[in-house]
């Protein structure tokens, strides 16, 4: 006699008090084969079955990076159905595909089911914490020390003095390679002391590591030649440093020119809340001119004053930790990697991990090209026997072997792809910042201010200051991280990130760069044409009242390669897709050098001969813009749309 395995569908149906017509048509719904009343379903079905269609809500525990198929799996329904019902949801996604955790929790309920996420929580690497002074738990190390200021005010030309000063009598010739960091030694009170110097391009790079972790920097040498004063760049090194809660060391360079008056630069420097120390500040301001020398000694005697008063330590034992200045991949070396040792002490042979790459030191030589077989806190090492290049900022620590190298390696590919695949962004939002305070935690709100005069960015200052002055809980903070004029850019979204900002335009708009970077790292920009508008949504962020609001989302832009005019007199740009798509009947505002000049709507796309709808990135077209006819060559024709959001 045979035994049937499994239940029929007409029993299951009585059992919940339905109808077989109507079970079958619910199991069909739910991706299970279902012919007829006579039918069998296996008890593993049944069960599914039962606790779904008899209104039970059932818990289903995933992972941060599963996929649709892994989720259906979790549930008992069969992942077809899954990808059916989150179609009927709104949203394409294959079987295989990653889903974040909304995603996730919409297709759970969709079948009757809440959704966990395990914890997954992975060990980060433990960064030197720095000593607190006269704790004499660890050895003083060297302090770090990075240059930055305005262009053309003699940054390089100082470090190089600098470097050639310290360069030992045999070491004819002087520093043989660039390697992104140098290391000098001088005699303070007696003794032999080390500084190290950090050789970054600019703030933007400074910051740039600073975002992706690296907080290296002891000390900045704010640079501001005497007889150009406070510019552009200098205001924004001193934000970038301020940012970056470090001491600050001005040095006046280019005394020794004509018309130099470094009295005057002092002045200025008050008006940026830097107050040398003879106006009664704290602020060192050191005579300096690269070219002779003059004021040098000084200026490295007050760095070693400035690392003595606030005692940095670091333990010299132990594995080592660090951070990547600069990498590249160079001709029968492979990849080279400038390594900022922090603590302990890394030696030739050590396996390490960088970001997301993995290796075992070849190699190590210093600026000088010497071999070195150990480098101990805040020394600087060139390092051989990468498997890639990593980037700057990344953490660098030693590991057991190349096994658990490669194992580390591994995990932070796969997070990497989820974060690309998924919406776990790092930045803050000011929906999710309203939400908290809602909450009544004690939050800081951080921000950046650019707009297009400098008049309009002082009163976007003044009443955001004043708005945050006025609040007598004590409970919310808001905190201007930097201000400045012109296009939101690259660098701004960089300080951002490192200083978890939110990003404000004021009558101006940001980059395609600022746009991508903002996009990747999940730095939230808003832009304003009416302070007003910008006020109400700050002090309702404060609050925790915030409303809905309209997003801009930014489809493509288009470059105009050539104008034509019709015998009507209809004017057609002719143009190239540079970036995402354009659509016909979407906004678009046309810049030219870098400012918004009218904003309208597109009238007409063509392609070709033909009318179409939308031209994708990379192919040219034919474009009119409504009530627009001055188009000229290069300007730029950025397309978008307002979205309502719903902020909460």
């Amino acid at each position: 006699m045979t035994v049937a395995k499994g239940i029929k569908i007409s029993e299951l149906a009585n059992e919940l008090q339905m109808t077989d017509a109507e079970l079958v048509l619910a199991l069909n719904d739910l991706g299970v084969k279902a012919d007829g009343p006579a039918s069998l379903l296996d008890f593993d079905t049944a069960v599914t079955v039962r606790q779904m269609l008899a209104g039970s809500e059932k818990s289903v525990e995933i992972s941060a990076t599963s996929t649709l198929k892994e989720i259906a799996e979790a549930m008992g329904v069969a992942p077809n159905a899954a990808v059916k019902k989150m179609m009927e949801l709104g949203q394409l996604v294959a079987m295989n595909q990653r889903v974040n955790k909304d995603a996730a929790e919409k297709i759970a309920a969709a079948f009757g089911f809440t959704v966990k996420v395990k914890a997954e929580p992975k060990p980060e690497p433990k960064l030197p914490a720095r000593a607190k002074p006269g704790s004499g738990v660890m050895p003083v190390r060297p302090p770090v020390v990075t240059i930055m200021g305005h262009v053309d005010h003699g940054k390089t030309s100082l470090l190089d003095t600098i470097r050639k000063t310290n360069v030992a009598s045999g070491e004819f010739g002087g520093i043989t390679q660039h390697i992104g960091a140098y290391q000098v030694e001088i005699e303070h009170n007696g003794e032999s002391r080390k500084i190290t110097f950090l050789d970054t391009p600019g703030h933007a790079a400074f910051t740039a590591m600073r975002a992706r972790g690296a907080r290296v920097t002891d000390i900045v040498i704010l640079v501001v030649a005497a007889d150009d004063g406070i510019m552009p760049q200098t205001i924004e090194a001193i934000q970038h440093a301020r940012a970056a809660e470090v001491p600050i060391i001005v040095a006046i360079n280019k005394i020794d020119k004509d018309g130099s008056d470094p009295s005057r630069i002092k002045q200025q420097l008050t008006a940026h809340n830097l107050v040398v120390e003879e106006y009664g500040g704290d602020i060192i301001a050191v005579p300096v001119s690269a070219k002779t020398g003059v004021g040098v000694k000084e200026l490295l005697e007050y760095i070693v004053l400035v690392a003595e008063v606030n005692d940095y330590r670091a333990d010299s034992h132990g594995h080592a930790v660090g951070a990547i200045v600069e990498a590249s991949i160079e001709p029968g070396r492979g990849p080279v990697a400038t390594v900022l040792v922090q603590s302990g002490t890394l030696h030739v042979g050590d396996c390490l991990v960088a970001g997301c790459t993995q290796g075992k030191v070849r190699a190590m030589t210093n600026e000088r090209g010497e071999r070195l077989y150990k480098a101990g806190p805040s020394t600087p090492v060139e390092v051989q026997g990468l498997s890639m290049a990593p980037d700057a900022g990344d953490t660098v620590e030693v590991v057991k072997n190349e096994r658990e190298a490669r194992k580390i390696v591994d995990e932070r590919l796969q997070d990497a792809r989820t974060v690309r695949l998924g919406d776990n962004r790092r930045g803050i939002t000011i929906e999710a910042w309203s939400e908290k305070v809602s909450e009544g935690e004690l939050k800081d709100l951080n921000v950046i201010v650019k707009g297009d005069v400098q008049g309009s960015v002082e009163a976007v200052v003044s009443e955001l200051n004043k708005m945050s002055a006025d609040r007598t809980d004590g409970e919310v903070r808001l905190t201007v991280k930097l201000s400045g004029v012109g296009t939101i850019n690259e660098s701004d979204v960089s300080l951002a990130v490192a200083t978890n900002s939110i990003v404000i335009g004021f009558n101006v708009r940001a980059d395609q760069a600022a746009q991508r970077a903002a996009e990747r790292d999940g730095v939230e920009i808003r832009t304003y044409n009416i302070i007003y508008n910008l006020t109400e949504d700050i002090d309702r962020a404060m609050n925790g009242l915030l409303a809905p609001i309209f997003e801009e989302n930014i489809l493509g832009s288009a470059k105009v390669l050539q104008r034509f005019q019709t015998p009507k007199g209809q004017v057609i740009a002719g143009s190239m897709i540079t970036d995402g798509k354009l659509l016909r009947g979407a906004d678009v505002r046309i810049i030219r050098g870098g400012q918004t000049l009218f904003t309208s709507r597109i009238d007409t796309l063509r392609r070709i001969k033909d009318d179409v709808r939308e031209v994708a990135q990379g192919f040219e077209c034919g474009i009119v813009v409504e009530n627009w006819n001055d188009v000229q060559p290069d300007d730029v024709l950025q397309c978008y749309e307002m979205k309502q959001i719903q902020r909460f």
